[in-house]
């Protein structure tokens, strides 16, 4: 068999230069196969054969990829690598809590979190921008300017990188570490829905990581126009960053509220598709001493979702520095989650996780820095002077 090849394309890529393939999505892949010279239906087949080497088996190495042509190898060799992102900082808290931050381009940092004993196993918490728009008051990463979107294969790369770290290769349905997704680290997932469906159709992936899409789960503000296309795109579990029972306060502390108010919100996941007993919508509410933590919104939260197939995670605030709250009273917790409990709904409370390494629920936030087209002409030109 007789592979005709287009060597005239990245002839001059180095190691260095080339893009990496990892995280890729099966259609990128087809079209990077394609591009190389490959006719459209060998190119779907080596594509599915490198998901599978890099997605299923975690290989970092074209050599070891022993059903592909020694010369397409070579080639691929030539032009791309199997590196992910570079890791400039992995923490480890002391409740086994695992936080990674990682350079997806110069000045480019984002943070994802694998946290141990939640859902089957364990959760990865990815990122789906670097900053975000939202300046929810009570977020950290709300203190920090939107900087980009993240690309689908840059979504992947926080799994696979979670993966290398946990020894998770290769995909097994057995004793895993990590089975659950969640969209839940920084930015807004909905702001970026066409990479965060890519990514979600990659991670879930029968031939690849496998993670089924019941154990994915996307939480939003409040993009209430987005929310049904989340569900039809995706198939994945809806949580909801709520933490206020009406419009007044969620204005202050949630701003996107302000465009999308709790009518236009609930109508939205009214519209979910399939909700029901087995696939409810998760309802996210940070315990804020003194500003929602009152029994009287405890009621008004059920009434509220009233005829929505819910569960609440009550999340006690995770301090982080110059936050403005305090976390409500453990007894005052425990109140709310009464009143909940007692109209039929689940409502655990969210053990802190990660704390000692900023980790936890709305602490994340990296160093990373939106820079102006003259700051950076400005740090090229220094930076060639040197």
């Amino acid at each position: 068999m007789k592979i005709e090849l287009d060597l005239s394309r990245r002839a001059d890529a180095t190691p260095a230069q080339a893009r990496s393939l990892a995280g890729m999505s099966l259609p990128a892949l087809k079209a990077e196969m394609e591009a190389l010279g490959l006719e459209p239906k060998k190119a779907g087949m080596r594509a599915k054969q490198l998901r599978r080497w890099m997605h299923h088996f975690g290989v970092q190495d074209f050599s070891g990829m022993t059903d592909i042509a020694k010369e397409l190898r070579a080639r691929l060799e030539e032009t791309f690598v199997l590196t992910r992102p570079e890791i400039t900082d992995h923490q480890v808290s002391r409740d086994g809590t695992q936080k990674w931050l990682t350079r997806f381009g110069p000045g480019i940092e984002g943070e994802s979190v694998f946290i141990p004993d939640v859902g089957k196993a364990g959760a990865l918490c990815v990122s789906s921008q670097v900053g975000c728009t939202l300046n929810c008051t009570f977020c950290h990463t709300g203190t920090q300017k939107l900087v980009r979107n993240l690309t689908a294969q840059e979504i992947v790369a926080q799994v696979l990188i979670a993966r290398d770290g946990l020894g998770e290769w290769p995909t097994s349905t057995e004793n895993r570490k990590l089975t659950n997704i969640v969209f839940m680290g920084m930015g807004e997932p909905l702001y970026n829905l066409d990479n965060v469906a890519e990514a979600i159709d990659t991670i879930s992936d029968g031939d690849g990581m496998a993670i089924g899409r019941r154990r994915i789960t996307v939480s939003t503000a409040g993009v209430a126009p987005k929310i049904p296309e989340l569900g039809q795109r995706t198939n994945a579990a809806l949580a909801i960053s709520l933490h206020a029972t009406n419009d007044d306060l969620r204005n202050e502390i949630v701003p996107i509220n302000r465009k999308y108010d709790l009518q236009m919100l609930f109508d939205a996941i009214r519209a979910y598709p399939d909700l029901g007993n087995s696939k409810r919508v998760t309802f996210e509410y940070v315990m804020l001493k003194g500003v929602n933590d009152s029994l009287a919104e405890a009621r008004d939260l059920v009434r509220l979702l009233k005829g929505v197939p819910s569960k609440i995670n009550l999340i006690p605030f995770n301090p982080w520095p110059g936050s403005p709250y305090e976390c409500s009273d453990w007894a005052t917790i425990e109140s709310f989650a009464e009143v909940l409990n007692r109209a039929g709904y689940a409502s655990p409370i969210r053990t802190p996780r990660g704390r000692d390494i900023l980790a936890a629920c709305g602490q994340l936030r990296s160093e990373s820095v939106k820079k102006s087209a003259a700051e950076k002409r400005r740090e090229a030109l220094e930076a060639q002077s040197e």
